[in-house]
């Protein structure tokens, strides 16, 4: 490994990464990318996460990105990191005055998430071009951290007139007794929120978009965020409490977990 940071690695388009190949996240960072975990070399969703990326890169590129030459990457990324559990981010760029993107894929440990409940602070931003996921959000950063500074553990999106749109690094849902809510507002369709999607409504407990306003969070009963990392509920938006629902839980999470795994 050629580049290297505490526990990651960085592979461009199969290689080790070089000083060179930085300097285009660095100093050209107009791209996009897909995060992942890696669990004894299977992705739930690995299907939706190369769709997206080929999405992606034709809307900011106008180039396709082939599936199954990405899967492959992300497959020698593992085998050069020696992990078969793995935190993996798979990242697109177009270097300055080329005609091919060129992906990264970057390894690191796993992430661990204790399920713990979370408080939100609102935050009047939404995010430009809100469907596609892509690296550098000052913004995002920033009122994550302002949202620490003042006690809470994230920060929740909000457009104008205080409607909820998502986290600053996640989906959020709510739960009013009978649906699982969705806001309905321009945000990112995170790969755990589709497979949640998709989840229950094979059960038959079909979710619901509506739009959802910081005055009328009241009337959920229970409230939760999703991403990447997983799923964990909401005990409190600014001064609103939430009731953490374990049923409501359980049943994300056993929805979840049935969600068939992709080898790479």
């Amino acid at each position: 490994m050629t580049i290297s940071a505490p526990d990651l690695h960085v592979e461009f388009d199969g290689r080790p990464a070089t000083a060179d190949d930085l300097r285009i996240p660095a100093f050209a960072g107009y791209g996009h990318f897909t995060a992942m975990q890696v669990r004894d070399r299977t992705v739930r969703g690995l299907a939706l996460h190369l769709d997206r990326l080929d999405s992606a890169n034709r809307e900011l590129f106008g180039l396709p990105l082939d599936g199954e030459h990405v899967r492959g990457l992300i497959g020698h990324a593992l085998d050069g990191s020696g992990r078969q559990n793995a935190s993996v981010r798979v990242h697109a760029y177009l270097p300055p005055g080329g005609t091919a993107t060129v992906p990264m894929v970057t390894v690191r440990e796993p992430a661990r998430t204790d399920g713990a409940a979370l408080s939100l602070m609102s935050v009047p931003f939404s995010r430009a071009v809100p469907h596609i996921k892509r690296p550098g959000e000052f913004a995002q950063t920033y009122y994550m951290r302002q949202a620490r500074r003042a006690g809470f553990d994230d920060a929740l999106l909000t457009s104008p007139g205080g409607m909820v749109t998502e986290g600053a690094v996640a989906n959020i849902g709510f739960w009013d007794g009978a649906s699982v809510v969705w806001p309905d507002a321009p945000a990112l369709t995170g790969i755990t929120m589709a497979l949640l999607e998709s989840g229950l409504a094979r059960t038959g407990r079909p979710s619901v978009r509506r739009g959802v306003t910081l005055e009328g969070l009241g009337a959920y009963r229970a409230a939760f965020v999703s991403n990447s990392q997983g799923i964990a509920p909401v005990h409190r938006i600014d001064d609103t409490p939430f009731a953490v629902d374990e049923d409501l839980m359980n049943l994300l999470g056993q929805v979840y977990e049935d969600s068939p795994r992709e080898s790479v």
